[in-house]
């Protein structure tokens, strides 16, 4: 069909006129996120030691705990508290937006506004990819983004009674709601997705093992030394606190968590822990006046869903989708991925799926060693990425790393990053 317009007005109103009719014909022009985004860049990283609930970190709020991390992270992007445009924490147990009292506790301006995530152990991770997405879209400069967790000082939670004099339960690790059986549900599902897989208790015990022993090569080798805040100046605040690689046979030894033939042990599993991981996320205009320094700029990301019982799988569910084949990237272009996983079997599982090398997943241990601080764990894999790409990079550079999380309810997220 040919279209005949008559129209008296200026070329620059034909030319309109004339795209506006193109576009009905052939629909509008589709925008890839490289092309309707700027690009936003993560200078700094830092985390604390994790500590056991109870431990290192026992008597320090999410204020104490996070504070010094920001002021460390800020001195190393070089730019001062009130450059900072928001603050977006991910955090699990507090309630209310705690990020809006680390951000007061920390030094910014009072009108520097505050967002607390919660996806569970990806709220950290989902912290850092809204920054990111924020300042890439230019609606901020400067974002400072993490996540935050501090079981030792978590307030109860009670569950409601039935009836005026019934006992008011608590709802915690001990109980048999709540918390509880959100653990309970993870194991379960973790020890369907082993069975299904032929992921055996002495291969689930092997990784653990291994991860243990590369996180205490990492320590001994000084790879955490200007990663962790410590947040005194004693020495043990410098390491994670973990009771150190355990004996195989001490391992093998341990009870089942489901009785009488699980797979999973407090020795093949993570613990959970105490600590909090940031990074500072910058506009390409601040990158540049600051010298552009090296840094991961964000490639990809994504989040998936599978079914609640399917729950230790959706880390993988949410890696084959960021590689799909119309993402343009390969698995081969992948040399290194964190994850903090929850058990030994959920990263076994996610090697076999992909084929990672020891070398390639978790090279300095995972969370089955180092801890499980839930809303902050996806940011320490993310400090542990800028840390093995930007900060203490092996030559050569590994261009792209990726970092993967599941979440109770069967949820999984992954980005991809590229070091620049």
């Amino acid at each position: 069909m040919i279209l005949w317009c008559h129209h008296s007005g200026s070329s620059s109103e034909w030319r309109l006129i004339c795209a506006n009719l193109q576009r009905r014909r052939c629909g509008p022009k589709i925008m890839t996120p490289a092309s309707a985004l700027g690009s936003s860049y993560l200078i700094a990283a830092r985390r604390t030691a994790l500590g056991r609930p109870g431990g290192l970190h026992k008597s320090r709020r999410l204020e104490s705990l996070t504070a010094p991390v920001i002021e460390a992270i800020l001195k190393d992007a070089a730019l001062e508290p009130h450059t900072v445009d928001e603050i977006i924490l991910g955090n699990t147990t507090a309630g209310g937006n705690p990020a809006r009292l680390v951000g007061l506790a920390s030094g910014l301006r009072e009108r520097v506004p505050a967002l607390t995530v919660d996806r569970h152990c990806a709220s950290g991770l989902d912290a850092v990819l809204l920054a990111m997405r924020a300042v890439a879209l230019g609606d901020a400069n400067v974002i400072v983004a993490g996540g935050a967790e501090s079981i030792s000082t978590a307030p109860w939670r009670v569950a409601k009674p039935k009836s005026l004099f019934q006992t008011p339960r608590f709802i915690g690790p001990d109980s048999e709601v709540g918390e509880a059986a959100d653990v309970a549900a993870s194991v379960a599902a973790s020890e369907d997705l082993a069975r299904r897989l032929g992921i055996t208790r002495e291969q689930q015990d092997s990784y653990a093992l291994r991860s243990y022993l590369k996180a205490e090569l990492a320590s001994s080798e000084r790879r955490f030394v200007g990663e962790i805040v410590p947040l005194r100046m004693a020495g043990e605040e410098g390491r994670d606190e973990s009771a150190g690689a355990p004996d195989p046979d001490e391992l093998a030894a341990l009870a089942p968590l489901v009785p009488p033939d699980g797979t999973h042990t407090s020795g093949n599993t993570s613990a959970l822990k105490d600590g909090a991981a940031l990074a500072v996320i910058v506009s390409e205009k601040v990158h540049a006046n600051l010298g552009a320094p090296r840094a991961l700029r964000l490639v990809a990301s994504v989040t998936e869903g599978v079914g609640p019982s399917e729950e230790a799988r959706a880390p993988v569910a949410a890696l084959e989708k960021l590689l799909r084949p119309e993402s343009g990237f390969q698995r081969s272009q992948l040399g290194l991925v964190e994850i903090a996983e929850t058990s030994a079997a959920q990263a076994l599982a996610l090697r076999a799926a992909f084929e990672f090398e020891d070398t390639e997943l978790n090279p300095d241990g995972g969370a089955v060693a180092r801890g499980l601080p839930l809303g902050a764990a996806s940011a320490v894999s993310v400090v542990r990425l800028f840390t093995r790409m930007v900060r203490k990079a092996p030559r050569p550079r590994q261009p792209f790393g990726a970092v993967i999380q599941g979440a109770i309810g069967g949820l999984g997220a992954a980005a991809l990053f590229e070091a620049v």
